[in-house]
């Protein structure tokens, strides 16, 4: 008897404005290598949640909408890179809902990765990479014309705060403006310092769509 494993799916929620100004996309992290289905209620994607509160919150004078993506899998499973084809079907969902609508990635880890990895969408106007698993050699091409903030714990035990370090450096050769912030006794998790993180998370957002605030 054969058995026939279930199709797995990315799953996209948005909360905020129905006709939004602008969109911001949450991708969240995960493990090297998994093909464990990724869901809600794993430690990763709950980690976003605040970040897609306070976004709501500071934003919503400006009309952003906020997206959080599930990816099919748990992991980036090497060459494989599974959860770049989820965030470009996000991108794709966005363009058909909302055509021309600015986007801004926010990406913690293995998601920053991603975020990085499909910030040449048409629509994407930056890129907040948070942590960044971003080891030697991945591409920088793809950021040009684009913002990005690009934030790491000093203390980071799980991906070192250096390749960050690098990639911010390497950007700057192509990207429109890069700022990079090391965060002082801070882990892989961003949890000594939370509200460090979301507020300038969604300084960045606004400042990207030309609506800077000071949350």
């Amino acid at each position: 008897m054969t058995t026939v494993l279930p199709t797995l799916v990315p799953r996209l929620a948005f909360r905020g404005p129905s006709s939004p100004a602008a969109v911001a996309l949450l991708l969240h992290g995960g493990r090297e290598h998994s093909r464990q289905p990724a869901s809600a209620r794993q430690p990763a994607p709950l980690r976003m949640v605040p970040f897609a509160l306070t976004l709501l919150r500071t934003g919503r004078r400006h009309r952003l909408a906020v997206g959080t993506l599930g990816y099919r899998y748990r992991g980036w499973n090497g060459e494989e890179a599974s959860p770049v084809p989820d965030a470009l079907w996000a991108l794709d969902q966005v363009r058909h809902r909302w055509p021309e609508v600015p986007v801004v990635l926010v990406g913690h880890s293995m998601g920053a990765r991603t975020a990085l990895r499909v910030a040449g969408d048409a629509q994407v106007r930056g890129v907040a990479a948070l942590a960044a698993w971003v080891p030697r050699g991945e591409p920088v091409d793809q950021l040009a014309g684009r913002r990005l903030l690009v934030m790491h714990g000093a203390d980071d035990r799980t991906v070192p705060a250096k390749w960050s370090a690098s990639y911010a450096e390497r950007a700057r050769a192509v990207a429109a403006r890069v700022d990079h912030i090391s965060v002082p006794g801070e882990g892989h998790a961003m949890l000594r310092h939370p509200g460090l993180w979301h507020r300038r998370v969604a300084q960045f957002t606004l400042d990207c769509l030309g609506t800077p605030t000071h949350p």
